[in-house]
């Protein structure tokens, strides 16, 4: 039978009951959404993220606390007080593969300004911190060594912070605002940098020396984190080794002994990010298949319908010389039509979905051609899988009983 005429004789056959064949796609087109939909999204929030660490800087080496563990449990490592300032200080000296170190402390506090308030964080760290992680003033000035060592009540805000605690015509740089009972004047504040692949504000929060949120704020001795630049990106990998080398040295850790700092690079943070939202994406996308397997057994229902409703038709045709070859093929035509039409059609609302989620979440809208021909190559298969048995059992009808059919 020629394919063209196949074809033809197939979507009439479907055009003469148009509610049910529509019903009949539902499942593939709505398996077929959401899988496209969420493998966009899955793409979207991987190349944000990407792009939110690449804007950290790709050469940004972290050193934190190490996990403490107990009985094999592990305990977290807020109680680790690993880390000195002297650890910088050593980095900044021997570390040949290092530009940039600066020590990290942060807290959280309730920012005063006249009668207004907001909850912020602070964040302690050294002249070099802004570079480091990749922070632009846009009005004032950074503070200096100076204010490091004197533990200057100084600090740059963020627009976030601008915005919550100063009027909109009014200049923060000189202004005293107060952080929880400490004062302390606004020299600076921050260019926009808006939320992070975690959803986080960057610009919510301020930026002290971190001798003045160590000691004034905190009453410590330690820090939190250590945050350093390498000299280039193709250097970072010699650069974390040193920087382990010389704090095992400096915490007299011995060979073999557990390290109670852990270093990471952005490429690392990138990878483990990468894994976490290709973990959830592959979730959903199972989720999301179900639906395609609902829609390939509501397709093989119909088709059983239609070869019971169309059984003296099919008697008829086998009558004057159709062979079971061309009743199989018409029916298995019929119902790859089906899932092909219910799989354009999900790849379309799929893409519409993912594209107006995309822009309500602030993500890049990312189309992943691979499981879009993925899509439609399962459609085809789904559509044979699910026509095969309602057309052999239509191909192998008894043309005197399908005749004879009431």
């Amino acid at each position: 039978m020629d394919i063209l005429n196949l074809i033809r004789i197939s979507a009439k056959a479907l055009m003469r009951n148009k509610t049910r064949s529509a019903l009949s796609m539902l499942g593939i087109v709505i398996g077929i959404a959401a899988v496209i939909a969420v493998v966009n999204l899955g793409e979207g929030l991987k190349q944000s993220t990407a792009n939110q660490l690449s804007d950290m800087g790709t050469n940004l080496i972290m050193v934190m606390r190490a996990n403490q563990r107990r009985g094999g449990v592990s305990m977290g490592s807020s109680n680790v007080q690993s880390l000195k300032v002297r650890d910088c200080e050593l980095i900044a000296k021997n570390a040949k593969n290092v530009t940039m170190v600066s020590p990290v402390v942060n807290s959280g506090g309730q920012l005063v300004n006249g009668s207004k308030n907001w909850s912020g964080t602070v964040y302690g760290g050294s002249p070099d911190y802004l570079e480091i992680r990749k922070y632009e003033i846009a009005t004032g000035v950074n503070f200096t060594d100076e204010d490091v060592k004197k533990y200057a009540k100084v600090g740059l805000v963020g627009q976030t912070i601008v915005k919550e605690l100063f009027d909109e015509d009014e200049d923060p740089i000189g202004k005293t605002i107060r952080i929880g009972n400490m004062p302390f004047k606004v020299i600076g504040t921050l260019k926009e940098k808006g939320q992070n692949g975690m959803g986080m504000d960057q610009d919510d929060l301020v930026v002290m020396p971190y001798s003045t949120v160590q000691k004034r704020m905190l009453g410590v001795d330690y820090i939190q984190q250590i945050v350093c630049s390498a000299a280039s990106e193709d250097v970072a990998e010699a650069a974390v080794e040193e920087v382990e080398s010389i704090l095992r040295v400096s915490h007299k850790i011995p060979d073999g002994g557990a390290d109670d700092f852990e270093v990471r690079t952005q490429q690392e943070m990138l990878e483990m990010m990468t894994s976490m939202t290709g973990m959830i994406t592959t979730v959903l996308v199972a989720i999301a298949l179900i639906s395609l397997l609902v829609g390939c057994i509501g397709i093989m229902n119909i088709m059983y319908v239609t070869v019971t409703e169309r059984t003296k038709e099919i008697g008829l045709r086998m009558s004057i010389g159709a062979k079971n070859s061309a009743i199989l093929l018409q029916f298995l035509t019929e119902s790859i039509i089906l899932s092909l039409i219910g799989g354009v059609v999900g790849m379309l609302l799929g893409l519409l979905l993912s594209y107006v989620a995309s822009m309500a979440m602030s993500l890049p809208f990312v189309v992943n051609v691979l499981w879009m021909v993925i899509a439609f190559v399962s459609c085809a298969i789904l559509g044979l899988i699910s026509g095969f048995f309602p057309a052999l059992k239509a191909s192998r009808t008894d043309p005197i009983n399908a005749l004879r059919y009431e």
